[in-house]
C-alpha cells in the first residue's frame, strides 16, 4: 500500500519530502518484518514466571477498617471538599 493511500485513510495531508520519508521508512519496516518471517519460531512459547503463582487477580473491595475519627480528620484536611467527599482537579477532559 502506498503512503499516499494510508495518508488519505487517516485523512492526514503529507508535503511531498514527508512522503518520500515515510516511503522509506515504511519500506524499512516491512523489510524488517520480512527479515523476522524467515526467523526459526519453533522454540517453546515464552511465560512469565508469577503465572503459575496468579490464582484470582480480582479481589474483594473490603473496607480497610480506618476509625471514624481519623477518616473525619483526613477528610478536615482538604481545602475543596462537598460534606464527605473531597474536590479534586480534573484530570479528564469530558
Amino acid at each position: 500500500m502506498k503512503v499516499e493511500n494510508i495518508a488519505k485513510l487517516a485523512r492526514i495531508g503529507l508535503l511531498k519530502e514527508e512522503t518520500e520519508k515515510l516511503e522509506k521508512e515504511l519500506s524499512s519496516i516491512l523489510d524488517y518484518f520480512n527479515v523476522l518471517k524467515k526467523a526459526n519460531s519453533k522454540k517453546d512459547p515464552t511465560f512469565h514466571p508469577s503465572e503459575k503463582f496468579i490464582g484470582n487477580v480480582f479481589r474483594e473491595d473490603i473496607p480497610s477498617g480506618e476509625s471514624p475519627e481519623r477518616v473525619e480528620n483526613i477528610i478536615s484536611l482538604f481545602p475543596d471538599k462537598e460534606g464527605r467527599h473531597i474536590k479534586v482537579k480534573a484530570i479528564l477532559n469530558g
